[in-house]
């Protein structure tokens, strides 16, 4: 059984159809949706944050990155910078 698991959900993630630690009986299987996550949240969520995969033992691991370029006065709007 191989996990996806998002780092932070940020408010645009939490606004979306998306679901946090899913579970998936095949790697591969995971490994899809991991990808189609890292992609669409790249391409349609606001721009304020970079979504990046990686593999860490069992889980599918998505880092939720600043994208300096996007952000206003240094924070994300994601409600935890204050």
């Amino acid at each position: 059984m191989t996990t996806v698991v998002i780092e932070k959900e940020c408010k645009c993630f939490k606004e979306s159809q998306f679901e946090n630690n899913q579970s998936f009986e095949s790697k591969d299987e995971a490994l899809l949706k991991a990808k189609y996550m890292v992609d669409y949240m790249n391409d349609e969520f606001c721009g304020k944050h970079n979504f990046v995969l990686s593999e860490l033992g069992d889980a599918l691991h998505i880092a939720v990155n600043m994208n300096e370029a996007k952000t206003k006065g240094g924070c994300c709007g994601g409600g935890h910078c204050s």
